[in-house]
């Protein structure tokens, strides 16, 4: 183990703006000053040792003042500053000077007061030299018998670190615990003792659980969950075990301690793959989910749920859990949620989709205004959506859940509105049975409608399926509903005037121009008659849309009210009535354009939307059979491509995963027997203990396509040249949050290197955690440094510093070696995300940060272009493959990742292919990059220019 990794256990705050005190004054303060004094000055001492001061004239200094004080702080400090105080002579023998250490030592083992008892033999725990602690044996071993626990648990680690270390100093060590176990009746030291059992002689810990496997329940949870770590290493070095213990952990699931409960689920589904088994461990599961409060425990947990659905045996006993998955729902955070009802719906099957619509339901209607969190319109959002897939799933529950989500359309919330918006219109187009139904509902809501763009999607429903004379004389009714009084210019000009009086507005309204002589116009003129009740300022939706300068819904209206016309003129055959509805669609386009053109609107019309109006106006008053077809037969053909396209790319994305997730065996593949399987093999075998302390430690080993030893290679750097007096290289290990640097440093003199410190200083949203601490080199000789590193945001990060030293014998000053910058990835931080066009969109109109990249390179294939990006910047084409198949010379592509720090990242790649300069001519053009942080815009900018260039291996 190299000095560096010598680390000490105790972490100590500086203050770093003192500025640091002489040796002499020191040695004063130690030799003459009160307790107080003598306290404040090894704070000091011990502060000074840990920034890599030697200071070897105030160790006798401290035995022979400081160490006889019977004050509990300074020994507390005392026992800090032997941790961390070298030992040892240059040449590795013990100092003389310890010896006096160790008697006094030895005289704290036997102090009356349990907490200097206990303090010390936490200490010795962390002493590495053997014949410090050889005379201190007796003493610790009489610690066992102690009266108080707190000594005794102490007692135990300590015999267990010297079994482990120095083995030789106490070799009954085991027999030694086991005794104690038997006859020990307090949790903290039966849990110590155990665990000591369990990795210094696993038999004697057996015979102990077998002796009390049925009071197991009694224990306490430190104790259950040592117990659980033990059965599941035994049954997974020995699966013939897993028939006697299997029951225990089943008892163990009904612990009344969380984190017992969670370790034996865990325990039991790797041990057990019975339908019993993973219901009770799921069952245990949910149970943890519903009663934690802490958001990250569920969150955790419901990973653990997602990981067994993972497994196809596992699923259909979980299908039977849907309802109670569900009960989670009730947790007000939004990523619970969402990630609960994204598990229900891979879950659903026919037999509990219709309990799971029903729960669904009642869910959205409990978000109905209720506004008191934020998340509200977001988790209604969620829930339109998991209704949306499960009707396409299930079509037989589409008429449950219209009615109830047509309500949402006047809602507030543009976004959920346009969720429930799309829903519909996926279900009218694919149901046939349900267009009656989603008609009259629509009709009843149309009125209510706030948002624009909701009521441009309405009318165009409306004008798309209405196909009865009856529905479409409604869609009318509604329509002039909504518009008011026309002409819209005169009347707002008089009631600007002041001369239309709210009595005289009355009477206004049954005399308008209308076809009134039709019966079924005379519900027309009673609504439009009752508006006077309303204040003046309470305008109809589509008038007050209109007034507000927003034409584009003119423009839609106008190609509903073409659509409906044209439609009517085929249901019915009377001249005279054809004409008076087309002549009334007409007028209602011409009042439009009128105020469209005058000064009334926040905003005129745009020419777009004039010559959209103008053109409907053309089609109506010609009629001709081509325009009948473009607007009543292709639009709809249209809309049913579109879905038919999207819902194979479902259907597509759906099998991909099922086949990931089925494991295909095929005939000539090696069958696995456990008994002669190498233990490297056993990959679904691992050992799941070892795996999350690996990763809690930043060890995880990545399944890395190719050579996992040159992908580990490839991430070394090269700090100082091979001429260097001293050379390093550094391996980058990035662990999500944390970076750890490796450092290898060569002395590549003849000369002992002393002092020799690696100091780094970093760039960017980059922390250094912690001082290396300086080593001393012998000729020729290398030594690892390992320096951690924090990083809080998305943004290239550089590390650079240099290696200073001092030569043995050399009166100079200290020498510096610069090391060369290490430039941090950010492609370690991004992962691809997928979202909605929608969402897409709206994050792209709110990201205020852009960087636009120009396309600079030797591909001369668009879409190995395209491949190529998203290889190197770890990004999601949302744009689907159909839109990207075929050859046209250009192609555009939206982008999409997320890093692990939840900063969204968006692109577009707008590029073609110059055929002019002809077929090998490079690819050219733009690709555009926003997110809500200038450091993600310019990092994944320099990403994208640094490997536009297809390197040629």
């Amino acid at each position: 183990m190299t000095a560096a990794e010598n680390v000490c256990y105790t972490l100590i705050n500086v203050p770093m703006d003192s500025e640091p005190p002489s040796e002499i004054s020191l040695k004063n303060d130690l030799e003459k000053g009160d307790v107080k004094l003598k306290t404040e000055a090894l704070k000091k001492v011990i502060i000074m040792i840990l920034n890599g001061e030697k200071l070897p004239g105030l160790l006798m200094t401290i035995i022979r003042f400081v160490l006889p004080l019977q004050d509990h702080t300074i020994k507390k400090l005392l026992l800090v500053f032997w941790e961390i105080v070298p030992k040892t002579t240059p040449d590795g023998r013990l100092l003389q000077e310890m010896i006096l250490v160790c008697d006094a030592y030895r005289k704290d083992l036997q102090h009356p007061n349990e907490f200097i008892r206990g303090s010390t033999l936490r200490f010795l725990c962390k002493l590495k030299e053997a014949e410090l602690l050889e005379p201190l044996m007796p003493a610790i071993r009489a610690c066992l018998e102690h009266r108080h626990s707190y000594v005794r648990r102490n007692a135990v680690l300590a015999i267990y670190t010297i079994y482990r270390n120095f083995e030789h100093l106490i070799p009954d060590a085991p027999e030694l615990i086991h005794d104690f176990l038997v006859n020990e009746k307090d949790a903290s030291c039966k849990r110590n003792a155990f665990m000591m059992l369990i990795h210094a002689d696993q038999d004697r810990a057996l015979d102990y659980l077998s002796t009390c496997i049925d009071q197991v329940q009694t224990f306490g949870d430190i104790l259950q969950l040592v117990i659980v770590e033990l059965i599941y290493k035994v049954c997974h070095a020995n699966p013939s075990e897993r028939a006697r213990f299997i029951r225990c952990i089943y008892n163990l699931l009904q612990s009344s301690s969380p984190a017992v409960k969670y370790e034996a689920a865990g325990t039991l589904v790797t041990l057990s793959s019975a339908p019993t088994a993973i219901k009770a461990a799921a069952q245990c599961y949910i149970d943890l989910i519903i009663k934690e409060s802490d958001n990250n425990v569920k969150l955790i947990v419901l990973d653990r749920l997602i990981e067994l659905k993972e497994h196809p045996s596992h699923e259909r006993v979980l299908q039977d859990l849907v309802m109670d998955i569900l009960r989670v729902l009730s947790t007000p955070d939004l990523e619970v949620r969402k990630k609960t009802l994204q598990l229900a719906l891979d879950l659903v099957s026919s037999r509990n989709v219709e309990e799971l619509v029903i729960v669904l339901k009642k869910e959205v209607i409990k978000t109905n205004n209720v506004t008191e969190h934020e998340d509200t319109d977001k988790y209604r959002q969620l829930l339109v959506r998991t209704l949306h897939s499960c009707s396409v799933r299930f079509p037989d529950m589409a008429a449950n859940v219209i009615p109830v989500l047509m309500e949402f359309l006047s809602d507030n919330n543009e976004a959920a509105a346009a969720d429930v918006l799309e829903f519909v219109r996926e279900a009218i187009q694919r149901f046939d049975n349900l267009r009656p139904l989603i008609v009259e509902k629509m009709l009843e809501v149309f009125h209510s409608i706030k948002s624009v763009k909701i009521y441009r999607g309405a009318l165009w429903i409306l004008g798309e399926y209405c196909s009865t004379k009856e529905d479409i004389q409604s869609v009318m009714t509604e329509v002039r509903r909504s518009l008011g009084e026309i002409p819209i210019v005169e009347s707002e000009i008089k009631k600007e005037a002041g001369e239309l009086k709210p009595e005289e507005e009355v009477s206004v309204g049954p005399a308008q121009k209308l076809v009134t002589e039709m019966g079924t116009y005379a519900t027309q003129s009673a609504l439009s008659s009752s508006r006077p009740a309303k204040k003046e300022e309470d305008r109809p939706p589509l008038r007050g849309f209109l007034l507000d300068g927003d034409f584009f819904v003119a423009a839609s209206l106008a190609t509903t009210l073409t659509k409906i016309a044209l439609r009517y003129m085929s249901l019915v055959q009377e001249k005279k009535k054809q004409n008076s509805f087309n002549a009334e669609a007409m007028l209602l386009m011409a009042t439009i354009l009128h105020l469209g053109k005058s000064s009334l609107p926040k905003k005129p019309i745009t020419d777009d939307d004039v010559d959209r109006i103008s053109l409907c106006l053309k089609v109506l008053s010609e009629c001709s059979p081509l325009m009948n077809d473009i607007f009543n037969k292709e639009c709809r053909q249209s809309l049913s491509h579109m879905l038919s396209a999207k819902l194979e790319e479902e259907k597509l994305s759906q099998k991909k995963e099922s086949e990931k997730r089925n494991v295909t065996i095929q005939p000539d593949d090696p069958i696995s027997f456990m008994q002669l399987t190498a233990k490297n093999e056993m990959s679904s075998k691992e050992d799941q203990f070892q795996l999350s302390l690996l990763a809690a430690m930043g060890n995880t080993q990545r399944k890395e396509a190719a050579d996992p030893l040159a992908s580990k290679l490839n991430k070394v750097t090269q700090l100082t040249g091979f001429s260097d007096p001293v050379y390093a290289e550094a391996y980058v290990h990035v662990n999500q949050y944390d970076i750890v640097l490796d450092v290898l440093v060569v002395n590549q003199t003849s000369d002992t290197l002393q002092n020799c410190t690696l100091e780094l200083a970093t760039l960017g949203d980059l922390k250094l955690v912690e001082k290396p601490s300086p080593l001393t080199l012998a000729p020729h000789d290398f030594a690892n440094i390992k320096a951690n590193v924090k990083v809080a945001s998305t943004e290239n990060g550089i590390i650079f510093g240099n290696v200073v030293y001092d030569v043995s014998g050399a009166a100079s000053d200290r020498n510096c070696v610069v090391l060369s910058d290490i430039h941090i990835d950010i492609m370690d931080y991004i992962q691809p995300a997928s979202c909605t066009d929608a969402e897409f969109r709206q994050m792209w109109a709110e990201f205020e940060w852009e960087n636009k990249v120009s396309v600079n390179t030797n591909i001369i294939d668009l879409n190995e272009y395209l491949q190529h990006i998203l290889k190197s910047t770890n990004m999601k084409c949302l744009t689907p493959e159909k839109a990207l198949s075929g050859y046209c010379g250009f192609m555009a592509a939206n982008l999409y990742a997320r890093s692990i720090f939840g900063e969204d990242a968006l692109a577009n790649v707008s590029i073609e292919k110059p055929i002019h300069l002809g077929p090998e001519a490079p690819v050219t053009g733009h690709i555009r990059i926003r997110a809500k942080s200038q450091g993600m815009a310019l990092s994944l900018g320099d990403k994208i220019n640094l490997s536009q260039k297809k390197t040629s291996l």
